[in-house]
């Protein structure tokens, strides 16, 4: 049997990578990214847990789907750089009942503070000065990337939704990433191989109304080039959740306060009450958009509609636009009042614990 040296394999999987994409792929092709009814989505979720809330709000979706079967957290990677992120969602995956969930965090990146909530709920105590949500003592993050890399290469191809709330850091790095003892094939291959879709909360477009046409999105803004290589070098289809949808569409305080009642204490109903100070005030669901497009893809359901298939760039000032492409690989939600009212009931039915 021939053997093909590692510049030949690299040749090939950019080849199919790129024919799949000169073929075409339809919105409808997007809307279930499972390969039977049955089978959960395989997924990594990359986020930047702690810059706002509805990344938790989004991580607690995913673990309800988890124990409905509908869904398989292979790993979750973070672009927010600051250990009390991690160990927020070691805790976090822990009380859910999934602590064994590889956790990768960044390093020298964005946002290093610890934000409003993940580290002042991660040292909550008890009444007996006990942890609140404890963690294995001396547990430790892995490198995201590496984590990444590992994820897609015992991955099968074409299996991984991975779906990106935060910074566009991890992806970018991964993309530049060479061969080494996890794979000889470079970040990209990887992307190209194993990967099946991202689906990004990530700028702001004007599908809706031209309100948000300047508007500089929180995940760009914070990392400007690694989102640019994102648009340009990520091989496969990128769905985009901007700013417009889940700015219309609110989970409210009391939602939390009612539905998170156990176990005690609680530390989605923590979060929320550290990052909002009231729970008279209600959270956009910019992240749990994205998650929903992939744990719910039915598409009867009729949560979004895509966009036609073209190219999202990013300026220079960090500003997002959309251009119509048939040979593009991007597309973006566009969301009426009838599909807002649908999510919004969706979201306080998977947000809740209960089942």
């Amino acid at each position: 049997m021939k053997k093909f040296s590692i510049p030949c394999l690299s040749m090939i999987v950019c080849l199919c990578a790129t024919m799949l994409l000169t073929a075409g792929v339809s919105a409808k092709d997007l809307l279930d990214v499972r390969n039977s009814p049955n089978e959960p989505v395989k997924m990594i979720f990359d986020t930047d847990m702690g810059n706002d809330a509805d990344d938790a709000l989004a991580l607690a979706i995913i673990h309800n789907m988890i124990d409905r079967g509908k869904c398989e957290l292979l790993g979750l990677t973070l672009t927010k750089s600051n250990p009390y992120a991690a160990k927020y969602c070691k805790a976090f995956n822990t009380q859910y009942g999934h602590p064994d969930i590889p956790i990768g965090l960044v390093k020298n990146g964005a946002t290093p503070d610890s934000g409003r909530y993940v580290q002042k709920v991660f040292e909550m105590k008890k009444a007996d000065g006990t942890p609140a949500f404890p963690i294995p003592e001396g547990w430790e993050p892995e490198d995201s990337v590496v984590l990444l890399r590992k994820l897609l290469a015992a991955a099968e191809d074409n299996s991984i939704v991975i779906v990106q709330v935060g910074f566009s850091t991890n992806l970018a790095r991964l993309l530049d990433t060479p061969g080494d003892e996890i794979s000889p094939l470079t970040g990209k291959e990887l992307a190209a191989k194993k990967v099946r879709l991202v689906s990004a909360m990530f700028g702001a477009f004007t599908f809706k109304n031209d309100r948000f046409i300047k508007h500089k999105e929180f995940n760009v803004v914070k990392d400007i080039p690694a989102a640019q290589k994102l648009t340009k070098e990520w091989p496969t289809p990128i769905v985009f959740s901007g700013f417009e949808v889940g700015i219309e569409i609110m989970v409210r305080g009391c939602t939390i306060l009612n539905d998170y009642q156990t176990p005690e204490p609680n530390i989605m109903k923590e979060s929320y009450l550290a990052y909002r100070g009231e729970w008279k005030l209600e959270q956009p669901t910019w992240d749990l958009t994205s998650v929903l497009f992939v744990v719910r893809p039915e598409e009867g359901r009729n949560y979004f509609t895509l966009s036609e298939m073209g190219t999202v760039t990013v300026r220079d000032d960090s500003t997002t636009y959309f251009t119509p492409d048939p040979n593009g690989k991007h597309f973006c939600f566009k969301t009426n009042r009838e599909q807002e009212i649908r999510v919004e009931e969706a979201f306080v039915n998977l947000c809740s614990e209960k089942h």
